[in-house]
């Protein structure tokens, strides 16, 4: 069993930054792909950035790409996400997600484990 607890969410305005952070239970970090997927009011959750367990591999949903950076420090267990240029419509709750394994998942359906999320709100 892995648990997740994200932060670093809250409120910006347009334009401005966060930096999401995501603490993983598990003595074997460095063997999970790590992701994050948002999900907006009434809207369907989305993926948005991936990173391979060695930290070498990433892939980032298209509306966030030169926006967003994942990485990882698998010393410290924790995943980051770095959200700059934010936008009005970037506003969601932010999870993160873990699963054991060598495939980048952009689907949320691959991925086993979960935190519970942090709420990024950006305001106009």
């Amino acid at each position: 069993q892995v648990q997740l607890v994200e932060s670093g969410g809250g409120l910006v305005q347009a334009g401005g930054s966060l930096r999401l952070s995501c603490a993983a239970s598990t003595l074997t970090f460095s063997n999970y792909v790590m992701g994050w997927f948002r999900q907006a009011p009434g809207k369907e959750q989305e993926f948005v950035a991936a990173i391979s367990g060695d930290g070498v591999r990433t892939t980032t949903e298209d509306s966030v790409k030169g926006r967003f950076t994942i990485s990882r420090d698998n010393a410290k267990n924790t995943v980051y996400l770095q959200m700059n240029s934010l936008k009005p419509e970037d506003t969601a709750r932010y999870h993160c997600a873990a699963d054991r394994g060598a495939t980048l998942g952009t689907i949320s359906g691959w991925y086993r484990y979960w935190g519970q999320g942090t709420q990024v709100t950006v305001s106009a």
